[in-house]
C-alpha cells in the first residue's frame, strides 16, 4: 500500500491522507483496443500464441527481464491476447524540460523478433516535443533502426531488448538539452547563441509537456486510467510550482527541483510568449489536477508573476549588458589603437633608415669627388 494526499474539500482547501493501492510497475492486461499497433500483424498474431515457437519464448523472456528490472519512472502494460504489442509510460525526469510529465509509446514485435527490432511509436497528441519524437508519433532513435548510427548503436539481435529501447528513450531523448538532438546543433554546445536557442526550445517543450497533461487527463490511455490520476494527483503541486518559479525567472524551463536542489537562474528572465502561455495554460492545470483530487493549497491557486521584479531585473541585465558591451568595445578600441601604433613605428623606422641611407650615399659620393 501507499500513502497519497489529496484535497478534502474544494472550499475548505484542507487536505487528508488517504491509503492507496500502489500501481505496479510491469502487468499484463485485456484490453487492447486502442493500442496502435493493433491491426498492422493481427493476421501473424496467432502464430505467436503457440508456446513452442521460438519467437514466443523470446517475448516471454523478455517480459520477465522488465518484471525484474525496470526503473520506478517507467511503466508498461502487456497484452494476454496479443503478446506482440506492449505499451509504455514514461516519466519525464527532473532537471529536464519533461520533468513530471508522461510520455507514452505503443511498441510492436515483428513476427521474426528478436531478428527486426520492435517498432515503437509515440503517442503525440499532434505535438512535436523533441527532435527525435515527431507530430506523427514517428521515433528516431539508432537502437530501433529509425535513425543512422554507428554499428554499437543499432539494434543487435543477440543483445539488445525492449527494455533497453525504454531506457534509451529515456535519458538519450528526453533529455537536459533536447535542442542539441538536432543533427547539425550537437556540436555547438557551450556557444551562447546556441545555448539560448536551446533555452527557448526548452520553453516550448515545457508548454507542450502541460498541453499533453491535460490531454492525458481528458482521455488516458486503456489500462492507464489510475495510474495517470495518481500520478497528477501526486505531482500536480509541484509541477504548478515549477510554472510559477519558471514565470517570475527564479529558474530557467526544466531545471526545477522541488527539493530546492535546482541550478537557478542567475539573473534569466523568460521570454514574453512563455510567461503568456504559462497565464493561459496554469488555471486549465489547476482545474485538471483539482479533478483528480491532488492538494493543492491557496499558494497555487494563481498565478502571479512579479512584474515589477522582472522589470527591475530585466533593466539590471539590460544595464550589464550595455556595461559589458561597452567594455567590449573600449578593450577594442584600445586592441586596435595599440596595433597602429606599433604599425606606425614600424612603418616610420623603415621609411626613416631608407631616407638615412639615401643622404649618406649622396655625402659619400661628393666626398669622393
Amino acid at each position: 500500500m501507499a500513502l497519497s494526499v489529496h484535497s478534502n474539500s474544494a472550499a475548505s482547501g484542507s487536505c487528508e491522507v488517504e491509503e492507496i493501492g500502489v500501481v505496479p510497475k510491469f502487468d499484463v492486461v485485456s484490453d487492447e483496443s486502442d493500442h496502435y499497433f493493433l491491426n498492422s500483424f493481427k493476421s501473424k498474431s496467432d502464430q505467436l500464441a503457440n508456446t513452442a515457437n521460438g519467437v514466443h519464448k523470446k517475448i516471454m523472456q523478455e517480459w520477465r527481464i522488465l518484471e525484474k528490472n525496470l526503473p520506478d519512472s517507467i511503466i508498461v502494460r502487456v497484452y494476454e491476447k496479443r503478446i506482440d504489442l506492449l505499451r509504455a509510460a514514461i516519466i519525464g525526469a527532473a532537471g529536464t524540460p519533461y520533468h513530471d510529465g508522461l510520455f507514452f509509446f505503443d511498441l510492436a514485435l515483428p513476427s521474426d523478433y528478436p531478428a527486426r527490432p520492435p517498432l515503437v511509436y509515440y503517442r503525440s497528441f499532434g505535438y512535436r516535443i523533441n527532435p527525435n519524437l515527431y507530430a506523427n508519433g514517428r521515433v528516431c532513435l539508432s537502437l530501433v533502426n529509425t535513425w543512422p548510427g554507428r554499428k554499437g548503436e543499432k539494434w543487435n539481435p543477440k543483445e539488445s531488448t525492449m527494455l533497453q529501447v525504454l531506457v534509451s528513450i529515456q535519458a538519450l531523448v528526453l533529455n537536459e538539452k533536447p535542442y542539441f538532438n538536432e543533427p547539425g546543433y550537437g556540436i555547438w554546445p557551450g556557444k551562447s547563441y546556441w545555448e539560448k536557442k536551446s533555452v527557448a526550445y526548452n520553453e516550448d517543450v515545457f508548454i507542450i509537456s502541460c498541453k499533453s497533461m491535460l490531454l492525458l487527463l481528458r482521455k488516458p490511455p486503456k489500462n492507464f486510467e489510475e495510474f495517470v490520476a495518481a500520478h497528477f494527483r501526486e505531482r500536480g503541486f509541484s509541477i504548478l510550482l515549477a510554472c510559477k518559479s519558471y514565470a517570475n525567472g527564479s529558474f530557467k524551463a526544466g531545471y526545477f527541483k522541488n527539493d530546492g536542489a535546482g541550478t537557478s537562474s542567475n539573473g534569466f528572465f523568460p521570454s514574453e510568449k512563455f510567461i503568456g502561455s504559462l497565464k493561459l495554460l496554469y488555471p486549465q492545470l489547476v482545474a485538471a489536477f483539482s479533478g483528480t483530487g491532488a492538494c493543492l493549497g491557496n499558494s497555487v491557486k494563481q498565478l502571479v508573476v512579479e512584474e515589477k521584479k522582472r522589470k527591475k531585473k530585466k533593466k539590471k541585465k539590460s544595464a550589464a549588458m550595455f556595461k559589458k558591451q561597452l567594455s567590449n568595445q573600449v578593450s577594442v578600441m584600445r586592441k586596435t589603437r595599440g596595433v597602429a601604433k606599433v604599425l606606425f613605428e614600424k612603418f616610420k623606422k623603415v621609411f626613416g633608415l631608407k631616407l638615412s641611407g639615401s643622404g649618406s650615399g649622396r655625402k659619400q659620393g661628393n666626398v669622393k669627388k
